[in-house]
């Protein structure tokens, strides 16, 4: 009919996604890399809800990575926010209370929660095979959780003190992608190198780690089973020079040899080779190797890497919730450190879907923002150019 508009047509594709977007709230997109079917057979199995008429497992992942999200430091605060109807709608109950979400805590098989960390790490590690045929560096580091010794006597590690520690693995891709792939969790009073043979256990990768890994009979092992490796010697280690290497001038580098390490008593029997360099501050490093074939700088820049590993301990401690455990038992705090590790991972996956820039908390202030809206809406800012 003349003056009519003609309707628009959608290509059925564009307009299924788009229904699909405009149905799944902002949180919903979030969480989607989490195999939830994969949890109800493991749920299933474990007859973990055997007895649970409301708090689901699925109910408590999702009310524990709302919790990291919002940095909620109290049972009693999670209780309070089923204020929110979106959140009740998203849960299908209207109420739960700290002391069953406390019980949740404490009889949650933390096995789980560390499959689920390890299905989304394998998500991350498709991508980057995707971006990049590099060697990826691992990066092995630890970090104390203080507790309080009144509370927590089963982690006692010194006189007056409780702690636990977490022994982490991050895998530094480059600049724009690091992220955890292996964690492990012991009292505070566990030796770092006790925990090398549990973190090193893949080849064609470079393991970096500090001065508290140094065990030279692990380093003959590792060395002979192929497994490459970057460190930092302490002080007063002994070498013994067999060859001196030719290295750039006009760089960082003072020195590039190969070397026996260790004194008659307790020396390692393959050779390395020893880099010397001078770090930003001014101070001499010793770094030990058992490559050779790359270039002295290389090695130094391969060293620096490691602060990536603090840096990721740092945005741990201020921008998810480990500073207060909600459970006083081993396994509240292990399910705690693992609902953590899964909240970073899921920033991580978004930021690679969408191949944003953009940086893990910008990320996260986005669907804090956007949390109950659709999720096209949270979407939209990461194709919005940034302001000028």
């Amino acid at each position: 009919m003349e003056g009519q508009v003609a309707p628009v047509q959608i290509p059925l594709q564009r307009k299924a996604n788009m229904d699909k977007n405009t149905r799944k709230s902002s949180f919903g997109k979030w969480i989607s890399p989490i195999n939830f079917q994969k949890l109800d057979e493991q749920v299933s199995l474990s007859k973990q809800d055997y007895y649970t008429k409301k708090l689901t497992t699925a109910s408590y992942i999702k009310i524990m990575l709302l919790a990291q999200l919002h940095e909620t430091e109290s049972l009693h605060a999670m209780s309070d926010a089923f204020l929110s109807e979106e959140l009740q709608q998203e849960l299908g109950f209207s109420s739960i209370s700290a002391s069953q979400l406390s019980r949740k805590n404490n009889e949650m098989d933390p096995s789980i929660l560390a499959s689920m960390f390890m299905d989304l790490v394998t998500q991350i590690k498709q991508y980057h095979h995707k971006r990049t045929q590099r060697v990826p560096l691992k990066i092995i580091d630890s970090s104390t959780l203080p507790l309080n010794l009144t509370h927590y006597k089963w982690a006692k590690f010194r006189k007056t003190k409780a702690g636990v520690k977490l022994h982490l693995r991050l895998v530094f891709m480059d600049k724009d992608l690091v992220y955890p792939d292996k964690a492990v969790m012991t009292v505070a009073s566990e030796h770092d190198r006790n925990q090398l043979e549990v973190l090193v256990d893949e080849k064609e990768v470079m393991y970096v780690f500090d001065r508290g890994y140094i065990d030279y009979e692990r380093f003959d092992r590792m060395t002979d089973d192929g497994y490459f490796f970057a460190s930092r010697l302490k002080k007063n280690a002994v070498t013994r020079e067999i060859h001196s290497f030719d290295f750039p001038t006009g760089s960082n580098v003072l020195s590039d040899k190969m070397v026996y390490i260790g004194t008659t008593q307790n020396r390692a029997e393959n050779v390395f080779r020893l880099v010397e360099v001078i770090d930003t501050k001014g101070n001499t490093l010793r770094l030990i190797t058992n490559r050779f074939d790359l270039e002295a700088d290389e090695i130094s820049d391969i060293y620096r890497s490691r602060w990536t590993i603090e840096l990721f301990f740092k945005w741990l401690k201020q921008h998810v919730e480990i500073k207060h455990f909600y459970g006083m038992s081993e396994t509240a705090l292990q399910n705690q450190v693992y609902i953590a590790l899964i909240t970073y991972c899921l920033h991580v996956l978004i930021q690679l879907e969408t191949g944003s820039k953009k940086t893990l908390l910008r990320i996260s202030r986005w669907l804090k923002a956007a949390l109950w809206k659709p999720s096209y809406i949270w979407m939209q800012r990461f194709k919005a150019r940034a302001p000028t």
